[in-house]
């Protein structure tokens, strides 16, 4: 059996090397641990629920001209009908904004009238009952709103209205007992307070950045249908029909009214195209940091390669001579692995110390989530298992020199 003493004796006559090989393992398991773990948080956010019926929706963005900035009432009904009538569509809505367009309107939200301080943020959707229908959301509890309880406002007037729609999340954030359904919320600065009718499963925000993961599901729906010349549709479309719809409602909006403008870039998307551009710097963020990943590991595994193929080019004589000694090829591969590895323990002690400290320091500068456990625990088995496979063939190369190598000269 190899005594680990002599290996010990060995490394530090190789000082310059063995640190080297250890510093290198000890930041690429830094590096590694935090850039996986942020390819973690960029993918579940990539793939978070809007709660949306995605496959079966598209978003129209347009802006009338030629009409007073927020008079624009009869016109958006005109649309509405036009639309609706249309084969293949389930539903249409005219709304502010809908999650992951990446602009809308948020607020503070207190369940205390006296209150100075919000108790939770939301984003606030203004839309009339036709909105739960278009989005296809879940409703959990309560009802719709009526025809009767919508009310057409401008933009810089929104009154407080009597009944909301909130989501789960947000529900939950005010009342944690569950009981929700049928109590007051005060919106924003106001002295009225607004009934929850309903709550519906989850609604995410229009926004996906980190500054919004705090409250990202916490959504607030108004039956308002706001009279402004810029203004958002969403359309269910049919089972299978999507494709056609896309091609259909922008020709006849432009048919309906031609003073108006649909912009060129993303004015007409289905809701993947809107899923698409909202997280493609996620995306892009999530394949960077795998590309640094694969970089790191080929550089770590190319010097350990390196290091233990120049060690055995060394050490042939010392080889032979413990071959000629009784020592089989098994000793000889099982005396490089062993050395490597504990190179490798070394390595990935300080190298876990440093990704906690990396972690701590990129907390406190970029409001990062903190650096789970399991994390530093897959990244230490990963360099560990990568050190042995590197050093595998130079060790086996080793195995391989014949007890006469014992009787050359150096």
């Amino acid at each position: 059996m190899l005594q680990i003493k002599p290996i010990l004796a060995a490394l530090k006559r190789h000082k310059a090397g063995t640190v080297l090989i250890a510093l290198q393992i000890a930041l690429t398991l830094a590096i590694v641990c935090n850039a996986l773990f942020i390819i973690s948080q960029r993918l579940d956010r990539i793939h978070r629920p809007t709660g949306l019926v995605e496959d079966e929706i598209m978003a129209i963005q347009t802006r009338f001209v030629g009409t007073e900035e927020n008079n624009a009432g009869p016109m958006i009904k005109a649309d509405l009908a036009a639309l609706r009538q249309l084969p293949g569509v389930q539903d249409v809505v005219a709304i502010n904004s809908y999650p992951l367009r990446g602009g809308g309107w948020s607020t503070g939200v207190r369940t205390d009238v006296d209150a100075k301080d919000s108790k939770a943020h939301t984003t606030q959707y203004f839309a009339d009952e036709h909105t739960l229908p278009t989005m296809g959301v879940r409703l959990l509890e309560g009802r719709n709103f009526r025809s009767d309880e919508i009310v057409e406002a401008d933009p810089q007037a929104v009154p407080d209205p009597a009944a909301i729609i909130v989501s789960k999340a947000l529900a939950d954030k005010m009342y944690p007992d569950g009981h929700a359904l049928g109590k007051a919320l005060y919106i924003g600065d106001s002295k009225k307070p607004s009934t929850i009718i309903g709550i519906v499963e989850r609604l995410e925000v229009p926004w996906n950045g980190t500054w919004s993961d705090s409250f990202y599901e916490n959504s607030l729906i108004q039956p308002v249908q706001l009279t402004s010349a810029f203004t958002n549709y969403l359309i269910r479309a049919k089972p299978g029909q999507l494709a056609d719809v896309v091609k259909t409602a922008p020709a006849t909006l432009v048919k309906l009214n031609r003073m108006r403008v649909i912009p060129n870039d993303r004015g007409v998307r289905t809701f993947a195209e809107v899923r698409e551009h909202a997280y493609k710097g996620d995306r892009g963020m999530a394949i960077l940091m795998g590309v640094v990943c694969l970089v790191l590991l080929g550089i770590t595994a190319a010097g350990i390669v390196g290091l233990t193929s120049f060690w055995v080019g060394q050490r042939r004589k010392q080889i032979g001579v413990r071959r000629a000694l009784g020592a089989t090829k098994h000793d000889i591969l099982s005396y490089f692995l062993t050395e490597n590895l504990l190179i490798g323990v070394a390595g990935v002690v300080i190298g876990a110390l440093l990704a906690i400290a990396m972690n701590l320091w990129l907390v406190t500068q970029y409001e990062m989530a903190r650096l789970s456990v399991p994390y530093v625990l897959v990244g230490v088995a990963a360099l560990l298992l990568l050190g042995q496979g590197a050093t595998l063939a130079p060790a086996m190369r080793a195995s391989r020199v014949p007890p006469v190598e014992a009787t050359r000269s150096v």
